[in-house]
């Protein structure tokens, strides 16, 4: 039975779809392709159909993930078929949770950094659109550093679902 993960940020072409790559590299390394889906969206649609953000690209090519990307808006339907909904900050968190139809779909949103424990009291990925190419830096490293966490996580309900 696929796993299935979805990120979201408010645009879908900075954030999340920099989380997703990242995390379906993860993913591969650990031998769990075909089991976990990875995918992302944004709260809004915005850039529905647009790439990722060409530094968000830049970003990713650098560090060697892939940036094959389409933005697209989350879908509240989508809860049925998703097992977990990773929120990028606080605000896609509430929003996400007040999009979800059960209560049930609403304790599958989580927020990316609760995966990192050396996040500490700041539980957001700043949004990088309106800096420079550093934020773009920042919010790769973050992602990175939650992601070890997630894969965890992941694999801990894969095995609790097997069970």
């Amino acid at each position: 039975m696929t796993y299935r993960v979805c990120f979201v940020c408010t645009g879908n072409i900075c954030r999340s779809p920099m989380a997703e790559s990242v995390f379906r590299a993860r993913v591969a390394e650990a031998g769990l392709d075909g089991l976990v889906e990875v995918d992302s969206a944004g709260t809004g649609g915005w850039h529905e159909g647009d790439g990722a953000d060409p530094r968000t690209v830049a970003v990713l090519q650098e560090n060697g993930y892939d940036t094959d990307h389409t933005a697209r808006q989350f879908d509240p339907a989508w809860f049925a078929r998703l097992d977990l909904v990773i929120a990028l900050d606080s605000g896609h968190l509430r929003a996400l949770r007040r999009m979800a139809p059960t209560e049930r779909d609403a304790d599958k949103v989580r927020l990316l950094r609760s995966y990192d424990p050396a996040a500490g009291d700041d539980p957001d990925v700043p949004d990088p659109y309106y800096g420079n190419a550093d934020g773009f830096d920042d919010c790769l490293r973050m992602v990175e550093a939650a992601s070890t966490g997630l894969l965890t996580a992941v694999r801990e309900h894969m095995e609790g679902r097997a069970a």
